[in-house]
């Protein structure tokens, strides 16, 4: 605390109560999703007895790999990527047809020459961080309102990302962190030549199913491996994570890299609340409605499932993800926790004039934008967040016009996602080739057009988009009438800039132009209203946690890159101990006591190869190590950095740990590094690629 303001503001009585009312310590337990330029010595050291270095922190970011939403890791000097099955089906998916559904089938590339080139994929890794704190608080001058610190804010972070381009090549992002609090600038290099080189069929990957999701015991072999391509050859690196011969024990300590997506640990109490009242029962109800629909279609027939899959899939982890947080929220315990931390603050805030002055108003303003947010939060979410033009093709007509729109504005005035550091990427998603079923499209589209009548009648432009026909009328109309379908009519939309796009006849063009206005109004007052009212007043919260404790309590997660620690350690559950791993003998037993029926059907490869697999192997096994959506296809590394299993899931009880983290029950589930060579040699036959896995190449 060498900030002589802020030890002004917090005399040493405030800081003992608030140290005990306020805070629960990482220290007492395997918590935090830790920044990699502030990586937890002091608690891995009196923990676990484990020194971090900087070659290790060093080696392992540069080992690891964004998936853009999800995980991955450089595991050969050759640009092998491994990642989850379900991380890597998007792209399995679009690399399959009617006759070659690799989903089923599954895919081994026997030489380099038949790895497939994926359309449309972008890994990244991340090559520095940059602290910019004090470039971007600077930018905040006395006396300006949120809305003008926000404009400020973002105009920093244009300049900091077109320079970072432009000087090395590299893509910026400002990363925000304690809510505003701290601003960090992470270089990222861009991969976009990545090709498939090995995907289990989906029955291995994902056997269980929905029903084992977010469950645990677990006999998953949910991996996918890729190969980053440079200049036409495989992508040489000195930063992949080597392989462990020895596998884990219980007790063993574990370090994940990843780049878990959300976590609302911070969050004030009305924000939480916001979520439990008004945006998670939204959500879920949309995803079930969703559900219900893609379930239908896809009980049409084999071609209608492998179409609905590409979707059914995240629709169905998402809901199960989003009615477990909510689960939390809808705990009266874990809130009133929740409050009595915040009161305790707030308490002894107001028991100093000059601290109630500089931070006593700060929960009541952000309170005051979340009831402001939930007035226009469904037409946000229709218009803007387009779930109300739930279809591929709108997606592609928005990109184009909004790329039309901003490109030819200065750099910092445009929408954020539309900057120079972000066009490469932009521009090669409006020009994906990745298949595009129509009656699919039509359905998807037809029934969200149904929920946007039902939610928002009221509104002019729903009725303009509408008329007086039918949603799915009209969705037929734009699906069957649109050329978005065409990459090279993309291409000729995007290269003729604003005017092709005004003259365009293509009805889904029309359609995104008539949405465009409205959801840009919105999204500008929900920056304005409470983006910018939430980032001015919790960096104000986060003022006084750093006070209290400096960085020793990690940012919530932002999708950037993050390590965490635990034990490898099984648990308790209602009377039951559960074990630390699953091994391919409780995977077989399982089969055979479903009869080897849907969802715990294996596929013919698994029962083929069954008397050559080594049944006391493990398969999957479980940690402390804290994670969250986006951690799946995280590298698990034991003291030595050497490779150890991937993650795929957390189990049921992990789920409101995005609010409050323990470790009693919680776990993150794993595939064990042992249980994928088996697989790779007994099942597959892919010495070749073991081989090169291990070293021996």
């Amino acid at each position: 605390m060498n900030n002589p303001r802020i030890r002004r503001y917090f005399p040493s009585v405030l800081l003992s109560v608030l140290l005990a009312a306020l805070l629960i310590l990482p220290a007492a337990a395997d918590e935090g999703m830790w920044l990699f330029n502030r990586p937890p010595k002091d608690i891995l050291q009196k923990r676990y007895g484990f020194t971090v270095t900087p070659e290790f922190m060093d080696h392992l970011r540069l080992a690891s790999i964004s998936f853009g939403g999800a995980s991955g890791s450089f595991i050969s000097p050759d640009g092998l990527v491994l990642t989850n099955h379900h991380v890597g089906r998007g792209a399995v998916q679009n690399l399959s047809t009617k006759d070659r559904d690799l989903m089923k089938t599954g895919f081994y590339a026997r030489t380099r020459a038949e790895e497939l080139k994926v359309p449309g994929m972008e890994l990244r890794v991340l090559h520095a961080i940059e602290d910019v704190t004090d470039t971007v608080l600077g930018a905040e001058k006395p006396g300006m309102t949120p809305v003008e610190a926000a404009d400020a804010r973002q105009k920093v972070f244009a300049a900091l990302e077109k320079e970072t381009a432009e000087t090395s090549g590299l893509r910026g992002v400002v990363v925000t962190l304690y809510s505003g609090g701290m601003y960090h600038l992470y270089k990222y290099k861009l991969h976009g030549d990545v090709r498939l080189v090995f995907a289990p069929e989906y029955l291995a990957a994902f056997f269980g199913g929905d029903p084992d999701n977010f469950t645990y015991p677990r006999y998953d072999l949910d991996i996918c491996l890729f190969r980053i391509y440079e200049n036409g050859q495989p992508f040489k690196s000195d930063h992949y994570i080597r392989w462990s011969a020895e596998g884990v024990a219980e007790g063993d300590l574990v370090l994940c890299s990843g780049h878990p997506g959300s976590t609302g640990r911070l969050l004030s109490t009305s924000q939480l609340e916001f979520l439990r009242d008004t945006s998670y029962p939204f959500n879920i109800a949309n995803l079930t409605r969703r559900q219900a629909y893609m379930r239908a279609y896809a009980a049409k027939g084999e071609e209608e499932k492998r179409i609905a899959d590409r979707n059914l899939f995240g629709i169905e982890n998402s809901l199960k993800a989003t009615t477990g947080y909510q689960s939390g929220l809808l705990d009266k315990t874990l809130m009133e926790r929740k409050l009595r931390e915040e009161e305790a603050l707030r308490a002894e805030v107001r028991k100093n004039p000059e601290l109630e002055k500089e931070f006593g108003s700060a929960w009541d303003e952000i309170a005051a934008a979340e009831k402001a947010y939930a007035s226009f939060f469904k037409p946000l979410a229709f218009f803007d967040r387009a779930n109300g033009f739930y279809t591929t093709y709108f997606t592609i007509a928005r990109n184009l016009i909004r790329l039309a729109m901003e490109k030819p504005k200065p750099n910092a005035d445009r929408l954020r996602e539309f900057r120079d550091a972000s066009l490469p990427s932009i521009e090669r998603g409006i020009l994906s080739p990745a298949p595009i079923y129509d009656e699919f499209e039509i359905l998807k589209l037809g029934d969200s057009l149904t929920q946007l009548k039902e939610e928002l009648a009221g509104m002019q432009e729903v009725k303009w988009i509408l008329g007086d026909r039918s949603p799915r009328d009209v969705a037929r109309e734009l699906v069957t009438g649109t050329k978005l379908k065409d990459v090279e009519h993309r291409k000729k939309l995007m290269a003729g800039g604003l005017e092709a796009i005004f003259q365009c006849q293509d009805p889904m063009i029309k359609l995104a132009l008539v949405v465009d206005p409205v959801s840009r109004g919105l999204r500008a007052k929900y920056e304005k209203q409470v983006e910018a009212v939430e980032t001015r007043n919790g960096t104000l919260i986060a003022k006084a946690m750093f006070a209290l404790k400096g960085t020793s309590i990690p940012p919530d997660a932002t999708g950037s890159l993050r390590l965490s620690f635990g034990a490898v350690k099984g648990y308790i559950e209602n009377g039951k101990k559960i074990p630390f791993q699953t091994t391919y003998a409780g995977l077989y037993e399982k089969s055979a006591k479903a009869g080897n029926k849907d969802p715990y059907e294996l596929p013919e490869s698994f029962l083929k190869k069954k008397a050559a697999v080594k049944m006391s192997t493990p398969i999957n096994f479980v940690s402390t190590a804290d994670s969250i959506g986006g951690n799946s296809g995280s590298p698990l590394v034991n003291r030595k950095g050497e490779f150890v299993g991937v993650l795929f899931d957390g189990n049921i009880q992990s789920l409101p740990t995005r609010f409050v983290y323990e470790d009693t029950v919680s776990r993150s589930v794993i595939v064990h590094a042992q249980g994928i060579i088996e697989a790779l040699l007994k099942i597959y036959g892919a010495k070749p690629l073991v081989d090169e896995i291990l070293g021996k190449k």
